[in-house]
């Protein structure tokens, strides 16, 4: 019997791999890559050399006999798991935000031809609207809403629903409005919320002291979702975008439409370019670095 289980263990070493045995090492190598590329795109990559360091530390502690040191380092491993989620915790949790909203869930949305018409009016007014307001110095703070849902930010606000309109957007962000201090939430080409709280940045250090917290909290809206938020200066006029951890400033109206056209109806033609707001101010290099307090 015992010579039975030999001959099978020798043969399942020389045997091909399984299909399962592929599967197996594919998905490895995939969760090595994700692991990789979100120690790339965050703060974690520092750590991660640092804990590259320390591993190497621990295994030359246990090739010289350090027994010491290999015992500190050993209880520091025990204990590093639960000190990385907590350091972590806002990378971790948009990192499995992103998974749930991965295309793999695109069927639970409605048809691409839809989702085009839905944003063409509306792009066409938020464009109306942020041309008033540079031009006016009227601050402003947008949020339209993809993949990821905002229902945390929308319950800090007052939750309505009302198509976009140029004159809405106006009205919400005049200076006396009780809403106009506040975020706006745009969900499906509609108005569900104004007057909204939106978390600050988690880079302040990255950010020039010049900006103000309408900037800061587009930033950090930015770095919870996969939202675009536009933002106006009260100060200068001077239009912005914020997605995916970065601000781009100094936007025309033109350039404006032509980013959110992109970005909301990546299929629609843009062969030919919209001569509406040509005549919009753009703002210069010196007003750029001048954002509001």
């Amino acid at each position: 019997m015992e010579l039975l289980y030999e001959v099978k263990s020798s043969l399942l070493t020389i045997l091909p791999p399984s299909f399962f045995d592929i599967l197996d090492i594919g998905v490895l190598a995939y969760l090595i890559y994700k692991i990789l590329k979100f120690m790339s795109q965050n703060r974690a990559g520092g750590l991660f050399k640092g804990i590259v360091v320390i591993v190497a530390a621990y295994l030359a502690a246990k090739l010289f006999h350090m027994k010491a040191l290999a015992f500190i380092l050993e209880k520091a491993f025990n204990i590093g798991l639960i000190a990385l989620v907590i350091l972590f915790q806002p990378e971790l949790r948009r990192s499995l935000e992103n998974m749930g909203q991965s295309k793999l869930m695109g069927f639970t949305k409605g048809s691409k031809g839809s989702s085009q018409n839905i944003w063409e009016a509306p792009i066409d007014e938020i464009c109306k609207a942020c041309q008033y307001f540079a031009a006016n110095s009227v601050g402003a703070l947008m949020v339209i809403e993809r993949n990821e849902k905002l229902g945390d930010q929308i319950s800090t606000g007052t939750a309505f629903k009302a198509e976009i309109n140029s004159m809405l957007l106006k009205n919400l962000f005049f200076i006396n409005s009780p809403l106009h201090d506040g975020a706006v939430i745009i969900q499906n080409g509609e108005i569900v919320a104004a007057g909204c709280t939106l978390p600050l940045t988690s880079r302040p250090e990255l950010v020039d002291k010049a900006l103000g917290s309408r900037h800061k909290a587009a930033l950090g809206m930015s770095e919870n979702s996969d939202a675009l938020i536009i933002v106006v200066s009260e100060e200068t006029g001077v239009i912005s975008i914020a997605e995916n951890r970065s601000l781009t400033r100094g936007l025309s109206v033109d350039a404006l439409k032509t980013m959110l056209t992109e970005r909301l109806m990546p299929e629609k033609d843009e062969t030919k370019p919209d001569k509406e707001g040509s005549g919009d101010k753009k703002p210069s290099e010196d007003n750029r670095g001048k954002e509001e307090h």
